[in-house]
C-alpha cells in the first residue's frame, strides 16, 4: 500500500496532515548522475533486504520502470515511526492497518519508499507527519 496524506481521511476525529515533502527533485539529481556515469549501480542499488521483502510481498506496484535497471516496475513501500511504536516503524500494508496504527500512537510520520525488487534500487518518494490533537 502506498500511503498518501488523504489516506488519512476517516482515521479518527481529532488526525490532520501536517504537510508533505515530495522528494523528487533528489530523484531525479540522483537518476542523471548514474546515467552520466558519475555514481556507479552500487551506489544507487543499496536496498536493505527488508526493504526489498517488503517491496516483494507488500508493495504497491507503482506501473514505472526502474529507472536504474528498466527491468522490473517500481513498487512503493510505506512506513510508519511514532510513538508507542516499534523503533524500527510499522510497514504498512493497508489502509485499515493505518487507521489502527494512528488511533495507537499520537504523532506520526509517514515514509513512502520506492523499490526496485530486481536491481535494489530505492529512494524515498514522500514524506508526510499526522498529528494528533488529543
Amino acid at each position: 500500500m502506498s500511503l498518501r496524506p488523504d489516506t488519512m481521511k476517516g482515521a479518527g476525529t481529532g488526525t490532520s496532515v501536517a504537510g508533505q515533502v515530495d522528494y523528487r527533485l533528489a530523484r531525479n539529481s540522483i537518476v542523471s548522475e548514474f546515467h552520466k556515469g558519475r555514481l556507479s549501480r552500487l551506489d544507487v542499488c543499496d536496498a536493505h533486504p527488508d526493504l526489498m521483502r517488503a517491496a516483494t510481498n507488500v508493495g504497491e506496484e507503482l506501473g514505472e520502470d526502474c529507472p536504474i535497471c528498466e527491468d522490473d516496475k517500481l513498487r512503493l513501500v510505506s512506513y510508519v515511526f511514532g510513538n508507542r511504536l516499534s523503533p524500527s516503524g510499522v510497514c504498512v500494508t493497508s489502509k485499515r492497518e493505518m487507521t489502527k496504527v494512528a488511533r495507537t500512537a499520537k504523532d506520526l510520520v509517514c515514509y513512502v519508499v520506492e523499490v526496485c525488487p530486481t536491481c535494489g534500487w530505492n529512494h524515498l518518494n514522500r514524506s508526510f507527519a499526522v498529528t494528533s490533537r488529543r
